[in-house]
């Protein structure tokens, strides 16, 4: 039996819930360019993540939900579009021929994140996971032309598809508000402990930059 959209976002809720506590600060240099998934997210406003959450908090959630909705949109594009189900096929086999795929079987936490750190001004890299993909895919064949007539019925079958996904997201954000004040209570056992321990131990960092440690003479 087909579970509902409710009990599927209850589950997911509850999954990151239970990774919430394992959840520490990156400690590595943060990046330049904003997440595409998680910025301006309905699904995290719903949820009560705002800006001040660090943003692995919110990916986790954010992709774990989006899962849902991209699931949803799925099987409706398989009941009820078939030119855009054969098209998402044909991309699939395409897909499933490359020999190189490392953005696949990712846990949420890092789905959908670059592959590779942003550079270092001065040192470039002397390759990328990024780059290798790219090369994979160039070597497999591109998908067959399609007539005029073909892409206008493909724009209205993706037109479809984009109506029905935002109807499932504004469903799964109105589930998602029975959630919002257990996130933010774990938000607040979990989260914000750790960053006011950084921000204590940047503080005093900041007011002895120079403090070895030891007491001055006669002190």
């Amino acid at each position: 039996m087909e579970r509902s959209l409710e009990t599927q976002v209850n589950q997911a809720v509850e999954a990151w819930l239970r990774w919430l506590p394992r959840w520490e600060p990156a400690t590595h240099r943060g990046r330049v360019a904003p997440c595409r998934r998680c910025l301006g997210s309905p699904i995290l406003s719903a949820a009560g993540l705002g800006s001040d959450v660090p943003h692995g908090v919110q990916h986790g959630l954010s992709t774990r939900i989006k899962t849902i909705v991209d699931s949803s949109v799925a099987q409706y594009t398989e009941r009820n579009l078939p030119m855009l189900q054969a098209e998402l096929d044909q991309q699939a086999d395409r897909n499933r021929s490359r020999t190189y795929r490392p953005s696949e079987g990712l846990e949420p936490e890092f789905e959908g994140l670059p592959l590779d750190p942003d550079p270092v001004p001065g040192a470039p890299f002397l390759f990328t996971i990024a780059g290798m993909a790219d090369e994979a895919d160039a070597a497999v064949p591109a998908l067959p032309p399609l007539t005029e007539d073909a892409k206008a019925a493909l724009r209205q079958e993706v037109r479809l598809a984009d109506e029905y996904a935002s109807m499932v997201g504004r469903e799964v954000c109105t589930i998602l508000l029975r959630h919002r004040l257990r996130i933010q209570t774990a938000v607040a056992q979990y989260v914000e402990p750790q960053i006011a321990a950084m921000l204590e131990e940047l503080t005093r960092s900041l007011d002895a930059p120079f403090d070895t440690g030891e007491g001055l003479p006669g002190v």
